[in-house]
């Protein structure tokens, strides 16, 4: 099996499609969204329309459910509460039905998903370093853990003996004695300097985990934004990868 992995499309419809178009040529057999599908760009439904005619698992990211009015947005930034608002004005009840119905965790094995951490997921906490790692490896059940929220890839594994390391992105092929936790990054509003759309393909033959970028086009995307109305901020920072 060939799975597509990716989080973080922040209702940027035109990262994800570069995204799913980079995945055409890549024999996925079934997608995983790692939560916050919508918030920050102008193109909510259509990412969710795009999402749901996949063969896609989808979990909720705190946008997602601060959208669908399951958390309160009272801790964002401005910018991001801004967005949660204008969001949720222009999806209609299905949609944020759908968006108030994805679980915190799923888990199959070999894989989990989470978006932040899987110590208090309706928290949101940010997955960003080896202690907040250690918290979510002493609960995982499964050799592998795909996170998001941090808009940041990365790859942190803990060996036989329990030692924690952090690698940077690219692709591993997993040991049967250790364990993974594997940051897809953001396809729709990248953080690490990169604006190109983040996403991650899991091969169980190969037993490799690989995190890829494709470049889209941002400026579309930072137009979009502020033809919409949306703070521009959420548009310049998409150039930068910030």
């Amino acid at each position: 099996m060939r799975y597509g992995i990716f989080s973080d499309v922040h209702s940027n419809i035109a990262a994800l499609d570069s995204v799913l178009q980079a995945c055409a040529s890549e024999q996925i057999d079934k997608f995983f969204c790692v939560g916050d599908i919508v918030g920050y760009g102008a193109e909510p439904e259509e990412c969710l329309a795009r999402l749901r005619e996949l063969p896609v698992i989808a979990i909720a990211g705190n946008h997602d459910w601060a959208v669908a009015g399951r958390i309160s947005p009272a801790a964002f930034s401005p910018d991001a509460r801004e967005a949660v608002s204008w969001t949720a004005d222009r999806l209609d009840l299905d949609s944020l039905g759908f968006l108030g119905g994805l679980r915190l965790v799923y888990s199959d094995h070999p894989l989990t998903f989470v978006h932040g951490t899987l110590n208090d997921p309706s928290d949101f906490y940010y997955l960003s370093d080896l202690s907040s790692a250690a918290g979510t490896f002493a609960l995982l059940q499964t050799p592998l853990c795909f996170v998001g929220h941090t808009h940041v890839a990365g790859i942190y594994s803990q060996d036989k003996d329990g030692r924690i390391t952090a690698e940077p992105a690219g692709s591993v092929v997993l040991a049967e004695s250790a364990r993974y936790i594997v940051n897809t990054g953001s396809v729709g509003q990248p953080r690490d300097r990169d604006p190109r759309a983040a996403y991650c393909v899991f091969d169980t033959v190969q037993n490799k985990v690989e995190i890829k970028r494709v470049a889209y086009d941002v400026e579309s995307a930072r137009r979009a934004i502020r033809e919409a109305g949306l703070p521009g901020f959420l548009g310049d920072r998409l150039l930068q990868g910030r």
